[in-house]
């Protein structure tokens, strides 16, 4: 499979906000597209994170 650029990177800040809540009650934003999770959020919030992991195909971040 080919990876794609992520508009993400590891240990960099950014302002979301959270659409939605994943399975496991996490919020969910996205970022150009791609999929970041937020602990500790809710639909409706807007955050500043700080993304602690970059996978193929989401990311998670930590709010700050």
């Amino acid at each position: 499979m080919a990876s794609f650029e992520k508009p993400v990177e590891e240990g960099k800040e950014y302002e979301v906000e959270i659409e939605d809540l994943s399975r496991r009650g996490d919020g969910l934003a996205k970022i150009e597209g791609f999929i970041v999770f937020i602990p500790g959020t809710k639909p409706g919030d807007r955050v500043n994170i700080r993304v602690t992991q970059v996978r193929d195909r989401f990311a998670v971040a930590e709010k700050i």
